[in-house]
């Protein structure tokens, strides 16, 4: 091109091309012959790499001049034979030694096959700047014809590169060489660029190469995939993937045929990993996720994201595993006292997972919350009641282990997995029963984050779902304001008691249900009692009290050998304290006749009192437990390094007794509203089919029930002649009004 260019651009050449042709004696037939015996003697010497005899400039005139008096058609016919006699003649030197092409090794073949199209590429761009005239002209003008450079491709084409056997050979070079490559030799790539460039610009590069060159990569990597999946484990296979198709891609920028790139990279995905997905996740996905591999998540991920049906087998694999991990979580009881933790961990765990290895894929994100809500609720009620346990554990005035901006985003964690549960009832129950408890021994660890908290319930449950909860602070608000009032009326009384007593109104439908119990207060207390009930109902007329000594708490003062403490304890611990102000030692029946306590809970207060770290009291004979017959006296010996001192109750059994009463709260709370939810529904209807009524219930119930909890319900109501069956179709029912 180069060669062409300069000569276009000669000064002598454009004074040729510009003259007028018309003025130029006609050539006689010997001019002709001689001028085309000078360009054939040109073309030779091109061909054999010899030097011109002739100036560059005087062939071209000498072309122009031939085309000039219409000889461009011998001329082009001419020149065409030339060439392809001497093609022909390349073709027949190795026809001449048929051995030349067994006795090559492959590597020295394709150096030969390569220099001699170089050669060839060489020599028909010379010749073609030399008949450029005719190229532009002539040939040019009639469609039908080739270029020059199209014509010399053509000879290469017909004459060398579709000869059988050296196709073969070269073909079958050029994929020894790739193969060696594949296997980690070092290969001349410029040869292989040149030679695939040759088949490319001949033509013949898809039915020739590509082709066998697909099909051998195929067996290949099919055995290669087999040989590894057996071999490796799973993040080794994964890099190793990963590593093919990059050296694949780089093949294709190197040398060989940008159209090779699709077809190549499918067929090494297909056989390294669609024939071996299923493999693939069975054998390491669990592993590569209980071990929180990221880095081949994520390229687990983004491998399988190339191939058919890879990311919708990865989403099933990755909604089982979360299944079958958090199944064991929740449905083992040994797990219990972590389970919300874990839970916890678990989410943040496979939230990590998504987000960052499987590129916020909305399909996965769904699958997570769709497998948690489900393994969650194989195990009704237990998940609900543990998690507002840990909240309570979270809220509590004790817990030192988080700021209250970690406090916060813990709350937030929590409610996620809140979410999953069905039965928010139970956890509303138990939430309930550990909210009053913190509001009423005053061991909450924030009031803003337990504002916070009911924030956050009644977004996610609605107003209905807090407003027994939001009634519980309204009562404690309206309890200060009234021990204001009662301290002021309390002044101007004229016998004022030695005790300071504070007491907390609470609405019975807001607060948990408490068992009355019957205990038998000093005069002091029951004075004091009096005195307020008679302060309180003459603002509130109309109203009950009903005292609760389970809920209350006293600070009283005692003396020891060491000194004067204060000691904080709950009702039935201070009726057992008191007692000690009249005697030095007393049984266990002397003390439940005199206090009244029931007997299971005295056990435990007395237990609290003789058997704890702080032992005001002396238990005889010693021992962990409480036995009739014990006796105990008061500890004058007792030492401790804080002034006011904080006695526990014991509270282990009466929790295992809660949570059953809880729990049984619950159930009954579900009767009722399957009863007013049929009622409701029979009422607007007026005649239903047992099944559309089922399927009504389901829509309007918000927890989980059995059918067969629901016909009970329904018999219960025909029962009592809420509605009844027809006559004639028993699966029919009308409602009775």
């Amino acid at each position: 091109p180069d060669l062409s260019c300069g000569l276009r651009q000669n000064r002598s050449l454009k004074k040729l091309v510009i003259k007028n042709f018309k003025d130029r004696p006609k050539l006689s037939e010997n001019y002709t012959e001689d001028t085309w015996l000078k360009l054939r003697g040109a073309v030779n010497a091109i061909q054999n790499s010899t030097s011109i005899k002739y100036n560059l400039e005087e062939l071209y005139q000498a072309v122009e001049n031939l085309c000039s008096y219409k000889v461009s058609p011998t001329l082009y016919k001419q020149l065409r034979q030339v060439c392809e006699d001497h093609v022909q003649a390349q073709i027949y030197l190795f026809r001449e030694y048929p051995f030349t092409i067994i006795s090559l090794d492959n590597l020295s073949f394709l150096k030969r096959m390569n220099r001699c199209w170089q050669d060839h590429c060489r020599q028909t761009i010379m010749i073609r700047s030399i008949f450029l005239f005719l190229d532009r002209t002539y040939v040019l003008q009639n469609s039908l014809l080739p270029s020059i450079w199209d014509t010399g491709l053509e000879l290469f084409r017909t004459h060398i590169v579709s000869d059988t056997a050296v196709q073969k050979r070269t073909v079958d070079g050029i994929l020894e060489q790739i193969e060696r490559e594949r296997n980690g030799e070092t290969v001349d790539r410029s040869l292989l660029r040149s030679l695939l460039g040759m088949l490319s610009d001949l033509q013949v590069y898809k039915e020739a190469f590509e082709e066998k060159f697909l099909n051998e990569t195929n067996r290949l990597y099919a055995a290669e995939g087999q040989r590894l999946m057996q071999e490796r484990d799973v993040p080794e296979y994964l890099h190793h993937v990963a590593r093919r198709l990059e050296e694949e891609n780089d093949r294709i920028v190197s040398y060989l045929d940008q159209s090779t790139q699709k077809p190549l990279i499918s067929c090494v995905e297909k056989q390294l990993l669609g024939e071996h997905m299923t493999a693939v996740l069975h054998k390491g996905l669990s592993t590569l996720l209980d071990e929180n591999r990221v880095t081949e998540l994520a390229l687990l991920y983004q491998l399988f994201s190339k191939v058919k049906g890879g990311l919708p087998i990865l989403l099933q694999f990755w909604r089982e595993y979360i299944k079958s991990f958090g199944s064991e979580i929740v449905c083992t009881p040994e797990k219990d006292k972590d389970m919300v933790q874990e839970l916890l961990d678990f989410k943040d765990k496979m939230d990590n997972v998504a987000h960052n290895c499987f590129a916020h894929n909305e399909g996965f994100i769904n699958a997570m919350k769709e497998a948690f809500e489900t393994f969650i609720n194989k195990r009704p009620n237990k998940p609900a009641e543990l998690i507002a346990k840990y909240v309570d554990s979270k809220l509590r005035a004790g817990n030192k282990e988080a700021t209250e901006e970690e406090l916060e985003r813990i709350l937030d964690k929590i409610m996620i997995i809140f979410r999953f549960i069905h039965g928010k009832d139970v956890f509303e129950a138990f939430y309930k029963k550990d909210l009053a408890k913190r509001l009423l021994v005053g061991k909450s660890a924030s009031v803003d984050a337990e504002k916070s908290m009911l924030s956050k319930l009644k977004h996610e449950c609605g107003a209905a779902f807090t407003s027994k909860l939001e009634g519980m602070f309204k009562d404690m608000e309206l309890s200060k304001d009234i021990m204001i009032q009662f301290k002021q009326y309390m002044q101007n009384q004229s016998d004022p008691s030695n005790i300071e007593l504070t007491v907390n109104i609470l609405t019975m439908g807001y607060w948990p249900s408490y068992t009355p119990m019957e205990v038998h207060l000093p005069t002091e207390m029951v004075k004091l009692q009096e005195v307020f009930k008679l302060f309180y109902l003459g603002k509130h007329s109309g109203r009950k009290l009903q005292w609760q000594p389970t809920l209350g708490h006293a600070v009283l003062k005692a003396e020891f050998k060491e000194g004067k403490k204060e000691v904080q304890v709950s009702l039935f611990q201070t009726l057992v304290l008191l007692m000690f102000n009249e005697g030095e030692e007393f049984s266990i029946e002397e003390i439940r006749t005199a206090s009244g306590i029931e007997e299971g809970e005295l056990r435990r207060t007395l237990q609290s009192l003789a058997c704890g770290k702080a032992r005001v009291l002396n238990k005889t004979p010693r021992g962990k437990d409480v036995e009739d017959g014990d006796r105990f006296n008061f500890n004058m010996d007792f030492k401790h390094k804080l002034f006011r001192i904080k006695i526990n109750q014991i509270q282990m059994k009466e929790t295992v007794e809660e949570q059953v009463s809880t729990t049984e709260r619950v159930f009954q709370d579900r009767q009722y509203q399957i009863d007013a939810a049929v009622v409701r529904i029979m009422k607007m209807r007026k005649t239903l089919s047992h099944n559309l009524l089922v399927s009504e219930l389901y829509n309007q119930l918000k927890f989980p029930v059995k059918p067969g909890d629901l016909k009970k319900r329904i018999e219960s109501l025909i029962d009592r002649d809420y509605m009844e069956r027809d006559k004639e179709t028993p699966n029919q029912y009308h409602y009775v009004a």
